[in-house]
């Protein structure tokens, strides 16, 4: 037994070097240097245990739903073989309610970038497989971590979400790590393009990401988003739903608005998030894409006189007219089930990438209400911050009168649409088809609020409103001491036709630039927008504006 005297007596000098055994020497020496061999093959099949994945029965249960996994969602958006993964091996550093005992690899989220379209692209992606996806300290650190070099890099980034919400076992700093997400969501707004991809539970706090992005993506059957649950629903109002009642694809898709897409399967729904970006520029100081086009610049637009009733009383799609404009007859619309009035889409005109907002005749006349204007505006804010010329193609009656509209705030909701024209500095071009009445003419990017071009065709009516409405506010008191009251409207109505809405009144008077042949319309765009390119405009100097909200 060692004693205290020992214990304080100064430690052996170690024997030289020149007398230890050559044999001695060699296996000290073979134990302390690393064998770099032996670690490269320890590390590979470290990512070969990666890659397959946490637990087979958990990929099971993933396909069992109808979705999935993660690293499979990301071979679907990036082109093949090009997606670098960052930060595999991260573990999370909680203790606690069991969690020290599991510390999996990547903690329930994959990083990295890759190209789509052989375009840089970052993006995230929920592992649903690891804690059901939830987010902890470190599982946030890393998306941090990639929307910070989306932001630096100039890309877009894409978020794949399928996640149980904050990590509850982790408390206050999983919500911490949230909100580190939203204050990167709104400062990359109108910076980079940011894309939500919704592909199973998207709850509480976690809904507040996708709905500060650019774009929503929603898959029907999987995919639901809500602040508050069905059961919380249920124990709060009594109302009984199911998740996909309350915030399934189709819900946010067609009534609430939160989602720009809904699809049946992951597949088609990845395949168009590809199509979109490939429309879209890799951030705010980029010009989007161009490509070659077959479709001839000056190819005349004849059909356009057939698909367009000059009856202005007549219905007609607007879709078929942008089919007939566009390059090939291709175009990406947005919000398609929602606020159906009105058509937002990305397309192109001889291969540069314009956005087209439309008054959709099929839907409520094309009439202006409060949720047509919230989608435009949306849409030509998003236009202007990337770059992305307009064109407003015109035929709208007025606004949506009614005791609902006005008491949920039309007035505050289609100024939001005019302020977005209102402060847009890219290449604006309007164009009326038919009819454009009001105060909703004006909204519509006319000339007066910045269009730099507007143009017509020889069936537009331009006016404070329809001639019969206005004919019987005019000459009122004239009607009604007629002895045939009748036959004196229809007269004065022509009569108010002719003095102020014949073809040619706007243009005579500077409003409108010109009025075109529609067979001249396709062309007429593509060389105004080429005159256009090289626009600049400055707005004011200013922190930023007030716009309504």
């Amino acid at each position: 037994m060692t004693t205290f005297d020992e214990l304080l007596a100064p430690a052996s000098a170690p024997a030289p070097a020149s007398e230890v055994a050559p044999e001695t020497a060699s296996e000290t020496a073979s134990e302390a240097a690393p064998d770099l061999g032996r670690s490269t093959d320890e590390l590979r099949r470290l990512k070969e245990e990666l890659s397959r994945g946490p637990d087979p029965e958990a990929t099971r249960r993933q396909h069992a739903k109808g979705k999935l996994t993660a690293p499979e969602r990301l071979e679907l958006l990036f082109d093949e073989g090009t997606f670098t993964e960052i930060e595999p091996l991260r573990r999370h550093r909680a203790s606690g309610f069991g969690l020290e005992a599991r510390k999996p690899h990547g903690d329930g989220v994959v990083i990295g970038w890759g190209l789509v379209h052989g375009r840089t692209v970052f993006a995230y992606a929920h592992d649903f497989r690891v804690f059901g996806g939830a987010l902890g300290e470190a599982h946030a650190e890393k998306i941090h971590k990639v929307m910070d070099l989306a932001e630096a890099a100039g890309a877009p980034v894409v978020g794949l979400s399928d996640g149980a919400g904050a990590r509850i076992q982790e408390g206050v700093t999983a919500l911490a790590g949230y909100g580190g997400i939203f204050r990167r969501n709104t400062r990359a707004s109108g910076v980079i393009p940011q894309i939500s991809v919704i592909l199973g539970p998207c709850a509480g706090g976690a809904a507040y990401s996708p709905a500060l992005t650019d774009f929503v993506f929603m898959v029907r059957g999987t995919a639901q988003m809500f602040i508050t649950g069905p059961d919380v629903v249920q124990a709060v109002t009594g109302e009984r739903i199911t998740h996909d009642g309350l915030g399934g694809a189709d819900v946010h898709a067609s009534r609430s608005g939160v989602s720009g897409f809904a699809y049946d399967d992951e597949a088609e729904c990845l395949a168009d998030v590809r199509h979109l970006l490939s429309l879209l520029p890799g951030n705010n100081r980029e010009l989007p894409p161009v490509v070659a086009t077959d479709d001839p610049a000056d190819r005349r637009t004849e059909a356009l006189t057939s698909l367009v009733p000059a009856d202005p009383q007549r219905a007609y799609d607007i879709r078929a007219v942008i089919e007939e404009i566009v390059d090939d007859g291709e175009y990406f619309e947005v919000h398609d089930a929602w606020a159906q009035n009105i058509v937002c889409a990305l397309t192109r005109l001889d291969g540069h990438v314009v956005g087209v907002v439309a008054n959709q005749p099929t839907a409520l006349a094309g009439v202006l209400d409060i949720h047509g204007s919230e989608k435009a505006a949306r849409f030509v804010q998003f236009c202007d911050a990337f770059n992305i010329p307009l064109v407003t193609l015109v035929d709208v009656p007025g606004f949506l009168p009614g005791v609902d509209q006005e008491h949920n705030g039309i007035i505050r909701h289609g100024a939001k649409l005019l302020y977005a024209y209102c402060n847009a500095t890219v290449p604006r071009i309007s164009l009326v088809l038919r009819k454009a009445y009001g105060g909703a003419y004006i909204v519509m990017d006319s000339r007066s609020i910045g269009a730099d071009l507007s143009f017509a065709w020889p069936t537009n009516e331009i006016a404070v409103m329809g001639a019969e409405g206005a004919a019987n506010v005019v000459f009122r008191r004239e009607i009604a001491a007629s002895p045939d009251p009748d036959s004196t409207r229809v007269r004065l109505i022509k009569e108010y036709k002719s003095e102020l809405m014949h073809p040619y009144y706007a243009a005579e008077r500077g409003l409108v630039d010109d009025i075109i042949d529609p067979a001249d319309t396709r062309s007429t765009l593509i060389r105004s927008l080429a005159m256009l390119r090289a626009k600049h405009a400055d707005l004011p100097e200013r922190k930023h504006g007030n716009p309504p909200m």
